[in-house]
């Protein structure tokens, strides 16, 4: 009998220890589109996890006879389940968004790990699409860029532009992933609209410091972005028009007759502007019949998945989009034509393989590919003789990548990511093509650069205890460049101290290593930019950061308020030299190269300063307040005469005010209000007439002669001379623009109509885009002659724009 209660004993002892999986996918109720970064836990504690990239989570527990799990996400309603949990139990989970019908699911009060007190995660900002669609938009376009630049620590550039300056980096330093596929140039219409078309996409997230490891190649920022799958249970849409552009989306199940849920899906959707429709009669007004001109853009996003039950799913997803902006002019006896073309296309096939309740991977086959033509072309007719002469210069960059990462979900204390990824790249500097047939010439050049870039990472998400959580880890990257091979680690942390369940200290660092760089003469990311790979001559960009602040949470009010504070150095920079550049274009039959690696100049930065975010992501009134101090300087030995200088896009103060009101289901009013110091830039401090007796007699009237900081221009007998001073050390007057929006939606038997009034610059505020020296003669009170003086002229583009846009979805 004893030894009966003995092993009775024994046994539930066991039992009692053991430890069960709960494992499944989490997607969205009406859709099926699986859901990121949903909180996984066990009330009232600290015990949870989150979904991955794929919906997928995983959760191990002691063995109990209930044990009950929420499931929340910000936007969706919570739901419960209880389990028993004798085993490993697989459970599948659907969230409904809010302001659907909610069947027997319990909304509670927000978990920790909602909080931003309650992540080791810093400097990490999301943004739910549906609240960027409430934002007001500039000309009818709803840009996710646009609404990037709102956030504390990112910079706008010029007035319009889309650009972003993350923490004093340039353009080329943000790393832009739409589903793993990096995106070169992420610019419409030479940078006021981004390429990303925000119906298509199902999530945004920019990180701008304390990186996980399994992100590298940039050194200011990630923003990761993520296509819908495409509706499994019913064919939607959506769309719209504004001013210049309309934009379709279609996304729907893919199933045979009588299944109740389809095993794949499609999206498709696709944008293109009428600017050259809508532009074609003012040309022709203008000019003769036999000229005509014009600019469009247009892009087409597009996925497929198919799901072979719970272990394994295949996506295929592309993007392709294109710019054009050309001219032709044709009479009897000759004819030209000219223009430029940009674009960008991307295709990743990934497949998720779940071999056990705690094992997740993924494999990727990633495609990229950026290309940037400037052409011209004429032609001439004489005595039955057809001449004709063609110019094409072509640049870009092509990649080939395969990547393979492995999550891993031991126990609730940790969780594990680790994997590989390598990438061919193919880099064109350059390629010509001349014709004549005049001379009988045909002329190709191309300059192509092979390189191999690639990765290995480690990171930990660790939680010892409920006062501690810790994001740890480790890459190793690697760089041939030419006969040089680079090997960089890069360590990686982040951590965040509970001083109260809603107040937290974090701190982080993370060293990065860039192995391509962005050649701009403008600063604005331009399609004329050139992106060029390391050389053994031209070392990688190397940036190390640490990061340190409080995040903090008002339960009751449902805010955020973050505040952080940063250092950032930067080396191997690259700029051109004073006066260089790739190409030399006044029009673009005048196109000529210039040798790239022989014009540019390393040097190194820093940048420092304070942020803070106060967000509302729910409820009737949403929105945020963001605030940034910042400094940043360069360090070139061949600019500035080696002296430090402010580069163009530093700003001291940056503030940035977001506010949505529904005021019911039918009436959304927006509005933001930004403000930023000016930009840094290099304008003559002094212009004057000088008659120098030594010139060189080979110099022509007209032709500028560089000597240092100043510029001599022939005038008459003599020379006009401007003198530039220290680089930047200009300062334009501040930006700031108010942007106010009206929604109106109604709903319909079979479809959903938003119609949006918005107006971009509502008081009309002159900012400056550029500015510009010119004279001025002043008269005396009887007309007389008295003086020519130079004036500063301000030069602005946007006034006050009102746009009516129409929206639909059904």
């Amino acid at each position: 009998m004893r030894l009966i209660l003995f092993f009775s004993l024994l046994t539930f002892s066991v039992y009692a220890q053991s430890r069960f999986t709960v494992s499944g996918y989490i997607r969205e109720s009406g859709s099926q589109e699986q859901l990121i970064g949903v909180n996984v836990y066990l009330p009232n504690t600290t015990t949870g996890t989150t979904s991955n990239t794929y919906g997928f989570y995983s959760i191990t527990l002691p063995a109990a006879d209930s044990v009950t799990l929420a499931f929340s996400f910000v936007g969706y309603g919570t739901e419960i389940r209880t389990v028993k949990l004798r085993s490993n139990l697989q459970l599948n989970v659907q969230l409904a968004a809010i302001g659907r019908e909610l069947n027997e699911v319990v909304v509670l009060g927000r978990r920790e790990a909602d909080k931003v007190s309650q992540t080791a995660q810093m400097s990490r900002i999301d943004i739910p699409v549906q609240q960027i669609k409430k934002i007001p938009a500039f000309l009818g376009e709803k840009d996710v860029l646009r609404v990037l630049q709102l956030m504390p620590g990112v910079q706008k550039g010029s007035e319009g532009q889309t650009g972003i300056y993350v923490r004093g980096g340039g353009p080329d330093q943000n790393l832009v992933i739409l589903d793993d596929a990096p995106v070169y140039n992420v610019s419409h219409l030479f940078g006021f609209f981004s390429v990303f078309n925000g119906d298509a996409l199902k999530s945004v997230e920019l990180t701008k410091g304390g990186f996980p490891a399994r992100f590298g190649g940039r050194l200011s920022s990630v923003v990761e972005l993520n296509m819908k799958e495409g509706n499994k249970e019913k064919l939607h849409g959506e769309g719209g028009g504004g001013l210049i552009a309309s934009r379709l989306t279609l996304e729907g199940p893919i199933k045979k007759k009588g299944v109740a849920v389809a095993k794949s899906s499609f999206l498709i959707s696709g944008r293109r502007t009428y600017l050259d429709l809508l532009a074609r009669p003012l040309i022709a007004a203008q000019t003769d019949d036999n000229t005509m001109g014009g600019y469009y853009f247009y892009d087409l996003n597009a996925k497929f998945n198919y799901d072979f039950g719970q272990k394994n799913k295949i996506y295929a997803s592309g993007y392709f989009g294109k710019d054009r902006f050309f001219f032709r002019e044709k009479n009897a006896s000759s004819g030209s034509e000219g223009g430029l073309n940009w674009g960008n296309a991307t295709g990743t096939l990934r497949w998720n393989h779940l071999f056990s309740e705690k094992l997740f991977s993924n494999a990727s086959l990633i495609f990229s590919n950026y290309k940037f033509q400037i052409y011209a072309k004429e032609s001439e007719r004489f005595n039955n003789t057809e001449n004709e002469f063609e110019l094409r210069y072509t640049s870009g960059v092509r990649d080939w990548g395969l990547k393979y990462d492995v999550d891993y979900f031991p126990n609730p204390q940790h969780a594990l990511r680790f994997g590989v990824v390598t990438t061919l790249h193919r880099f064109t500097p350059s390629a010509v093509v001349v014709k004549n047939s005049d001379i009988n010439q045909f002329k190709t050049e191309v300059e192509a650069l092979n390189n191999v870039e690639s990765g290995i990472y480690a990171e930990d998400t660790w939680k010892p205890n409920r006062w501690l959580k810790m994001n740890a880890g480790l890459r190793l990257s690697h760089f041939s460049a030419e006969n040089h091979n680079y090997f960089r680690p890069e360590p990686r942390i982040s951590t965040a101290l509970m001083l109260r369940p809603d107040l937290s200290f974090k701190a982080s660092y993370a060293r990065m290593n860039q192995y391509i760089h962005l050649l701009s003469n403008t600063g604005i990311g331009l399609p004329t930019d050139l992106w060029v790979p390391s050389t053994a001559k031209i070392a990688p960009q190397q940036s190390s950061q640490v990061a340190a602040g409080f995040a903090k949470d008002f339960e009751k009010q449902g805010l955020a308020l973050t505040l952080e504070g940063y250092y950032k150095t930067m080396n191997n920079i690259v700029n051109y030299k004073e006066g260089s550049s790739f190409l030399l274009i006044d029009d673009p039959s005048s196109a000529e190269k210039v040798r790239w690696d022989e014009n540019i100049t390393s040097g190194r930065g820093w940048s420092y300063g304070a942020e803070v975010l106060l967000q509302k992501k729910t409820g009737k009134l949403s929105g945020w307040i963001g605030y940034t101090l910042s400094w940043t300087q360069w360090k070139f030995a061949e600019l500035n005469f080696g002296q430090t200088f402010y580069p163009r896009y530093d700003r001291r103060h940056d503030l940035s005010v977001v506010g949505i009101y529904e005021f019911s289901p039918r009436i959304t009013l927006s509005g933001t209000w930004v403000y930023g110091t000016g930009n840094a830039l290099t304008l003559p401090q002094s212009n004057y007439i000088a008659y120098p007796h030594n010139l060189n007699p080979q110099v022509q009237y007209g032709q500028n002669i560089n000597a240092s900081s100043v510029v001599y221009r022939s005038f008459g007998g003599g020379w006009s001379v401007s003198d530039y001073g220290p680089k930047n050390s200009f300062r334009a007057e501040p930006y700031h623009r108010f942007d106010l929006s009206l929604q109106f939606h109604k709903k319909k038997r079979h479809h959903e109509r938003t119609w949006e009034l918005s107006v971009y610059n509502l008081y009309n505020r002159r900012n400056p885009f550029f500015y510009n020296l010119t004279s001025r003669q002043v008269f005396d009170a009887n007309g007389k002659y008295v003086k020519t003086e130079t004036v500063l002229q301000r030069i602005s583009i946007f006034p006050i724009v009102p746009t009516l846009s129409y929206n639909f979805k059904f």
